[in-house]
């Protein structure tokens, strides 16, 4: 009966994962003991479970059936568990957490840093992604997003103040090409781009000023995936960045960057940790929402 229990949780790591190598990582198992497993098991019920290729590995009709019927019971048995591990004396076991490394190190990981010092039996892992991770697809627990890109089905706790963005370059750049007094101005001038998604669009950049808001495509000739080699791009001399004013707060203070059209800037709601209000929040989660929420950066 346990061996049986094993191959189960076995297929449905490689349902979930759609690899036997990244399950085999998940289960801390070797790849020849993940097929052999899947082999007993389909040879175990008499009928194929999985169809494999090279690139992929999916759930047959059948694997799909038993993969929604054990869901549920395995469902139950984790909360079970979770629930009795909130009988202990300490918070235990791994929060998984997607966020942009602007919210990591301007939010997360001061408060993360103290409660791995505190809770040495509470593990945290941190996907630091521009784009926006499908959260329950992935196995996160929660992800860090802006409060415009929280879904309504979630739940949403405030960990930062109100924020803006920046519109900044090089002094020397602006005495080469002039300073900006509005969007329209851009047009004359060198901007730097991001895509947060390699299938997404170009972000455009958007201001706000006396009610009047205004949706800018500029002209571009650098295009990047993560805000810090954008921002190293405006201090090159390249050209303008568009980013959030904490990324780039040292540098307009030391003179490094000049900020520009920031009347057109108007703070907006700043970062969320967001999570689904159906699953199980674990004692570890529970302290990591609780920090968050009491910082005092979120009550500003």
């Amino acid at each position: 009966m346990r061996e049986e229990l094993n191959d189960l949780v076995v297929f449905m790591t490689v349902a979930e994962e759609h690899s036997f190598t990244r399950a085999a990582v998940r289960l801390n198992l070797s790849q020849s003991a993940i097929s052999y497993a899947i082999r007993r098991l389909e040879e175990s019920i008499g009928i194929k479970l999985l169809n494999r290729t090279s690139r992929k590995v999916s759930t047959t009709d059948a694997g799909e059936k038993l993969l929604a019927s054990l869901k549920p019971g395995f469902s139950m048995i984790q909360s079970r568990i979770e629930e009795l591990r909130e009988l202990g004396d300490a918070p235990r076991g791994l929060v998984r957490i997607a966020a942009s490394k602007p919210a990591v190190r301007t939010l997360l990981w001061p408060v993360l840093s103290q409660i791995a010092r505190d809770y040495p039996e509470v593990q945290i892992e941190l996907n630091l992604e521009s784009r926006l991770t499908d959260l329950a697809e992935d196995r996160f627990d929660a992800g860090v997003r802006l409060r415009e890109f929280v879904s309504p089905d979630m739940n949403a706790v405030k960990i930062g103040p109100a924020i803006r963005m920046a519109a900044v370059g090089t002094p020397d750049y602006f005495r080469q090409r002039g300073v900006p007094l509005h969007p329209a101005d851009l047009d004359q001038h060198a901007c730097l781009v991001m895509r947060f998604h390699a299938h997404g669009a170009i972000y455009d950049w958007e201001f706000e000023k006396d009610g009047q808001a205004l949706v800018k495509k500029v002209p571009c000739q650098f295009i990047f995936s993560e805000s810090d080699i954008c921002i190293e791009a405006a201090k090159a001399g390249h050209g303008i960045a568009f980013v959030t004013e904490p990324e780039v707060a040292a540098d307009i203070e030391n003179g490094t960057l000049r900020r520009v059209l920031a009347d057109w800037c108007p703070p907006f709601d700043g970062y969320y940790l967001c999570y689904s209000g159906r699953r199980n929040i674990s004692s570890a989660f529970r302290l990591v929402i609780d920090r968050l929420k009491n910082s005092p950066l979120a009550n500003e």
